[in-house]
């Protein structure tokens, strides 16, 4: 007896998930261009085989892992997002604390960092890398720009500089003192309690 369709195609999805898990490993590790095929499909458990037939190419598997995490990093800061509402701007608390709360939501563990820092690297040299990667950032940023506003509005705020200026600054803030937490060995905490600073500050440079 045959597999179902159905069956067939958890099966198809498992095997590219575990693909793509185990790339999103090897290529913070190393980088995309050592992470070779067969050391991927070593760590998946999987066969070139199973490979060519989710993937025709790396670069198709590193394209899927680009679009996979814009849906997943958009998806967890509109969820942040909405939850921040939901709970009133005007009474949630701290400015400072709501961005932060958002800004988590990009995640910000060892791989996440690396694998953020490895996207960037390819984007620069590779065009179809940098179109999902413009991808990823403005989604994020709309997403982010627009809680901008919402705070700014109903705190009775004035911003400095305009919504998706003040979202770049955010963002880039984020991402230069996460990959210098890990240039300098720095712990789960002192990253954290270090962005926390960061970000504080810039706040207080945007924010009338």
């Amino acid at each position: 007896m045959t597999d179902s369709a159905p069956a067939m195609t958890r099966r198809r999805e498992n095997t590219r998930i575990r693909l793509m898990d185990a790339a999103a490993e090897m290529f913070a590790e190393v980088g995309i261009d050592a992470a070779s095929v067969e050391a991927i499909c070593e760590r998946a458990g999987f066969t070139r085989g199973a490979f060519y037939s989710n993937f025709a190419s790396k670069e198709e598997l590193f394209l899927a892992l680009c679009a996979r995490s814009a849906e997943t990093t958009i998806a967890a800061v509109r969820e942040r997002v909405t939850s921040i509402e939901d709970r009133g701007l005007d009474t949630a608390g701290d400015v400072m604390q709501l961005v932060h709360e958002v800004l988590e939501a990009t995640g910000e563990d060892r791989l996440d960092v690396l694998l953020g820092a490895e996207t960037r690297l390819q984007a620069l040299r590779n065009a179809d890398f940098a179109e999902a990667y413009l991808a990823l950032n403005e989604g994020l940023g709309g997403s982010v720009t627009q809680l901008v506003r919402d705070i700014a509005q109903a705190r009775g705020l004035s911003l400095r500089v305009p919504a998706d200026v003040a979202t770049d600054l955010l963002l880039s803030v984020w991402i230069s003192t996460s990959e210098t937490a890990l240039l300098t060995r720095q712990s789960p905490a002192q990253a954290r309690s270090g962005l926390a600073e960061r970000l504080t500050q810039v706040v207080g440079l945007i924010l009338d």
